[in-house]
Order: C-alpha cells, then structure tokens, then sequence
C-alpha cells in the first residue's frame, strides 16, 4: 500500500496546485517558462501515476476486505461509468451542450467513474485509490467552478449535432473499454 499512497500523493498533490495554489502556479510558470513547468508537472504526473498502478496491483495480490457489495451496485457502477465515458468525451468534441452545460466535464468524469468503483468494490485499495481520486474531483470541481465565475468565463452553447455526436463517441469508447480493454489493461472483465 505504501507505493499506492505514495503514488496517489505525487500524482493528486501536483494535480491539486491548481486548487490550492493557483498564484504560486501563475507564479512558478512565470518563472521557469511554461514548457518547462509543464515538462516538470508532466513528469511528477507520470511518477505518481507508475506508483499508483503499481501499487495498486501490489495491493490487489493481498486484497482486504472491508465489506459485501450487492450485486445491484455492479449494475449501478456500469451505467455510472457510462456517463463518466459520454463526460470524458464532452470534453474533447468541441461545441457540443454537456460542455456547455457543466463546463468542466472531465473533473465530472473523474468524479463519476471514481463513485462507480466505489460502489462496485469492497477492497481497501479500491477505497483508498477511487476514494482519493473522488475527493480530488470534488475539491478540483468547485475551485475551476469558482475561477469561472471570478473570470467570468462564458461558456458557448452547443449544438444538438455535436451532442449527439458526443453521445456516440462515449457510448462507443465504454463499450470497447467495458466488454475488451478494462479486462486486456486492468485484469478484470467487468461483463464475464
């Protein structure tokens, strides 16, 4: 678990500067050069994201237990990581309305797909790493909501088209990763 936990602080703390920091931010790219501070950030991202796979899977050979998951939150966790796929790709696909509508749909995904698992293991890494990885969202949601109103950002409407194109790519790219890539990447098939 200690290279979990490691990981998830390296990875979520420098995620999480933004949140706390956001001056200092401003600050240090002002200073080294925005390549470089990103050149930074991407590799402390990297290292915490290694850490963290790894010690996930060092954690999933000693699983422990901390309680009995119904077989409905299974079902429950498939449609929630549905919507995190459709949120992921409203991210990406310029003018479509989810965008538009919550304005930082990636942190939503992350936060939908972290619930999902929650409620579909029982296993203390699975707390540890989809409940961190919750509470980041939370905390990163409500700060990039309160920048947007301190710049007045305006967000531009969508277009029924590139929702619905939207709604195909995420619909798409959870089925291929739901019934082919979640068992060739993580292991585990989540349909048999």
């Amino acid at each position: 678990m200690t290279y979990l936990l490691l990981g998830l602080v390296i990875f979520l703390g420098t995620h999480s500067v933004r949140i706390v920091a956001n001056d200092w931010r401003a600050q240090r790219i002002e200073e080294l050069g925005e390549m470089t501070y990103k050149g930074v950030y991407s590799l402390l991202s990297a290292l915490g994201l290694g850490l963290i796979v790894w010690g996930f899977g060092m954690a999933r050979d000693t699983p422990i237990p901390l309680w009995y998951v119904p077989t409905g939150m299974r079902h429950a966790a498939s449609l929630l990581t549905l919507l995190a796929f459709v949120l992921l790709a409203a991210a990406y696909v310029p003018g479509n309305g989810i965008k538009a509508r919550v304005h930082h749909p990636m942190v939503l995904a992350v936060k939908t797909w972290a619930l999902a698992h929650l409620l579909a293991n029982a296993m203390l890494a699975h707390l540890l790493l989809f409940g961190a990885f919750l509470v980041w969202a939370v905390f990163d949601f409500i700060a990039s909501r309160r920048r947007d109103r301190l710049a007045e950002t305006q967000y531009p409407s969508g277009s029924a088209m590139r929702t619905g194109i939207t709604l195909g790519i995420g619909a798409v790219a959870w089925f291929v990763f739901a019934f082919w890539g979640h068992g060739l990447l993580i292991g585990i098939r989540p349909f048999g």
